[in-house]
């Protein structure tokens, strides 16, 4: 059995889909714990060592994933306080490994940084065998460090910054870090700190460079600075991003200092992926994941995306014709419910170089074109479209009959700093006009059924 404490976190509940044996997912609240087949979720405070001994018994690995930095306040105390106990609760219940995911970096180091080479000190001092891999910066879509690359790189064509974006870093694929953590369970890698990265050392000016380049957006221009101190860059970073303020300012901190590799470990074979395809591949995932979980998105922004939906009943006896109405999309803007307002959001497209027609397909499936979008997801209750061809961003937009109820949903991932500011532009517009679209489909769903009648 395998155990992973913050499985609820961005890289456990990646690495409780990657593991293929039997998974206990550990957090305070069960319901925040990632689902799957093989996966058992415990509700267990970490800090609670007896507790957390008796949910740790028969387990042979367990991953430590667990990090207080979001709670703000003394978190390198609290963090040297959890680990104790988690290392604690391990040995009494005969683990016989502890992988630990850490920091990078090297001399004097940021309280963050420290304080993650700190835990892997604590967890080891309990004298389980502990594999401490230490990372960079993240090349995934959830991953705070690079959602602050994101979004300080699509908002800001123009930059104001401190020496630090001269420091260098090594970042790893999503994909890579996992696959070393999931091979780290396994016996011939030795028990110590093993540092792992991404192929390519870059600066983080080359790294906003390089997510501007993959993006499509022009370069950015950086201006370097030497008053600007990592409190007001934090400041700074506050107006410009949604990431929490606590766990900002930390991270910013630790930009002074360089995190690279310097002892390879032997351990891995893993073949680094290059940061130009970690980049793209994180984006394409991320438009994936998007249509795929359209519906269980919450209104507002994350990760770079910016949701709205909204949702209105159907007479039971109308919910028929509303399901075949989503088969007849395409070829005419009466079918998203205002056809004026759309009429006006093509024409405005125009004076950016869009170019949007209507196009009703033979047949509404997967991967068809309806007008000027893709369908994504399609099913008997529901429609996801998709479009790349809007000047401020990837688009979707989708409807799901589930009882009586039509839920609509519309989904921007915003692109440069024009994206950011038409979201923000016609979000009050998008309040009015999401409900009078989703009224206006359940009238035509009522005016199929009439005709059926």
């Amino acid at each position: 059995m395998i155990a992973v404490a913050g499985a609820s976190g961005y890289v456990g509940r990646k690495l409780v889909r990657a593991l293929d044996r039997p998974v206990l997912a550990l957090g305070r609240r069960a319901e925040a714990l990632p689902d799957g087949e093989n996966v058992r979720k415990v509700a267990v405070d970490v800090t609670d060592t007896e507790a957390l001994t008796e949910v740790l018994r028969g387990v042979e690995t367990a991953y430590y994933l667990v990090h207080g930095m979001a709670a703000g306040g003394d978190f390198a105390e609290r963090d040297r306080d959890t680990a104790a106990s988690f290392a604690a609760a391990a040995k009494a219940a005969g683990v016989g490994r502890i992988i630990y995911l850490g920091g990078l970096g090297h001399g004097k180091l940021s309280r963050h940084l420290a304080s993650r080479q700190e835990v892997g000190q604590v967890l080891a001092e309990a004298g389980v065998p502990v594999v401490e891999l230490r990372a960079a910066v993240i090349i995934g879509s959830g991953s705070i460090s690079f959602e602050m690359l994101r979004y300080l790189t699509e908002r800001l064509p123009v930059m104001i910054c401190p020496r630090w974006v001269c420091t260098k870093v090594q970042p790893i694929a999503e994909a890579d870090l996992v696959a070393h953590l999931v091979r780290a369970a396994d016996p011939e890698v030795p028990a110590g700190v093993h540092e792992v990265g991404g192929p390519d050392v870059l600066t983080y000016h080359d790294l906003m460079q390089l997510y501007a380049s993959v993006r499509g957006l022009p370069r950015r221009r950086i201006v370097q600075v030497p008053l600007l101190t990592p409190g007001l860059s934090a400041h700074w970073v506050n107006l410009v991003t949604p990431v929490d303020r606590a766990v900002s300012r930390s991270l910013i901190d630790s930009l002074t200092t360089d995190v690279v590799v310097t002892t390879p470990s032997p351990a891995f074979d893993i073949e680094p992926t290059p940061m130009t395809e970690a980049i793209k591949s994180t984006m394409d995932e991320q438009r994936d994941r998007i249509a795929a979980k359209a519906f269980g998105f919450t209104n507002g922004v994350l990760d770079g995306v910016f949701t709205l939906s909204t949702e209105v009943e159907i007479p039971r006896s109308d919910t028929p014709a509303a399901r075949l109405d989503l088969r007849r999309c395409g070829g005419s803007l009466r079918w998203y419910g205002w056809a004026w307002a759309w009429w006006l959001r093509m024409l405005l497209g125009r004076l950016f170089g869009e170019r949007l027609t209507l196009h009703r397909p033979d047949k509404v499936a997967k991967g068809a074109t309806v007008d000027w979008w893709t369908v994504a997801e399609f099913g008997d209750q529901h429609i996801v479209l998709r479009t790349e061809k809007w000047f401020c961003g990837e688009a979707w937009l989708g409807y799901r009959i589930s009882g009586t109820t039509l839920r609509q949903v519309g989904a921007l991932r915003s692109k440069g700093l024009l994206g950011w500011v038409y979201w923000r532009a016609v979000y009050p517009i998008h309040l009015v006009v999401f409900r009078v679209m989703a009224r206006k489909q359940v009238t035509r769903a009522h005016a199929l059924a009439q005709q059926g009648q």
